[in-house]
């Protein structure tokens, strides 16, 4: 699929992987549950050693859709 199109709902792979991780992997989702967005989330995975998902995805990617990623973390804590 293309950027314009999206992938599987969300703005492009790269945040499609994320967020997928972040729902699904049961430590990263009780995690999460703890962060009030993303940029904390993704400051305190680099301070762990951990930069990116399973996946390879870095977590700093410049294409990620991090409004809509806050929005995610806002749903689950």
């Amino acid at each position: 699929m293309t950027q314009e199109n999206g992938y599987n709902g969300w703005k492009n792979h790269a945040t499609w992987n994320v967020a997928l991780w972040l729902q699904n992997d049961e430590g990263l989702y009780n995690f999460v549950k703890e962060m009030s967005d993303y940029k904390t989330f993704r400051e305190t995975m680099r301070e762990v050693g951990q930069i990116e998902t399973p996946d390879r995805v870095a977590y700093n990617d410049s294409s990620l859709d991090v409004e809509r990623l806050d929005e995610l973390i806002l749903s689950i804590s």
